[in-house]
């Protein structure tokens, strides 16, 4: 058995529409919507940060250009910054940009799938494992859930899924999966199901958006048909990797907020805020009176 490679890329498909933010999204990338002061795509390249990737892969389409440039130096305003004497705000410009040469952007010219976007980054991930992150879900914990991940794979490797718990009831609106031996951290997946039907489900643990896979679901992915949306879909080709290599499954315990969703980011807007010593007293006070004026 050879040696186990460290987790250095991941992959950010952002080249969805984003119709559920319209008319915002006909001009700002839904990726580029702001929580609070950061765009949504700057928390999760923060979280993959955090979990020692090198290298940062967005799957972009048309419109998305604007990813590419916030990942970039802004020559003007800096200059601007810096003859205003703003060196917080040229601090705080910096420590978003990646390295120079550890950014890489690839187009997936037509909508054809989650397991389509990452089939097109094939050529830049290469024969390594790799992480995916799914840039609508922001995430919350004392731990970043891909820091956690790569702590699960450093000692059990193959692939790994972040999972959540729902209520039961619930469990025919997501991914689910089955739960086998314990693990430190989660335990082994033994089975994958899209949205089963209600009272079908082998359990209460929901995929969450993150995951690590092996480079062997690129060469599943190239010949994969399409699935539910007519599209290619990513599950399908995890499901045929899960019958040669292992799964297993984080359990993160933070809190996840789906910003692709307008409860969602309007969700993660408040948790954030209050988060924040410089503006928590005032939207805290806000938040109480508005929600006392309802009762």
């Amino acid at each position: 058995m050879g040696i186990q490679k460290k987790i250095r890329k991941a992959v950010f498909p952002v080249a969805g529409l984003g119709t559920r933010f319209l008319p915002a999204t006909k001009a700002v990338p839904k990726e580029m919507l702001t929580v609070v002061d950061k765009p949504v795509i700057q928390y999760v390249v923060d979280e993959a940060a955090e979990a020692g990737v090198e290298h940062f892969v967005f799957v972009t389409g048309r419109g998305k250009a604007v990813i590419e440039d916030y990942f970039d130096i802004q020559f003007e305003l800096e200059q601007t910054l810096k003859a205003r004497n703003k060196n917080a705000e040229l601090t705080l410009l910096s420590g978003i940009l990646p390295k120079a040469g550890t950014a890489s952007f690839t187009r997936q010219q037509e909508p054809l799938g989650l397991g389509h976007a990452v089939w097109c980054a094939r050529d830049i991930v290469g024969d390594e494992p790799f992480a995916l992150l799914l840039p609508d879900m922001i995430m919350r914990g004392e731990k970043g859930c891909m820091k956690g991940m790569v702590e699960l794979y450093d000692k059990a490797g193959g692939n790994i899924i972040a999972v959540e718990e729902c209520h039961p009831d619930q469990a025919h609106k997501y991914g689910i999966v089955g739960v086998g031996e314990a693990l430190d951290g989660g335990f082994r997946i033994t089975q994958m199901v899209e949205k089963p039907a209600k009272g079908t489900a082998p359990s209460n643990f929901f995929i969450n958006g993150r995951y690590i896979l092996q480079p062997e679901i690129f060469e599943i992915l190239e010949t994969q048909e399409r699935g539910a949306g007519n599209e290619i879909q990513l599950t399908d080709g995890m499901l045929k990797l899960a019958g040669k290599q292992d799964f297993a499954g984080y359990h993160f315990k933070g809190e996840t907020y789906d910003c692709g969703a307008k409860d969602g980011f309007i969700l993660a807007n408040v948790a954030f805020a209050l988060e924040r010593a410089d503006i928590r007293p005032s939207v805290e006070d806000q938040l109480k009176a508005m929600v006392a004026a309802l009762k």
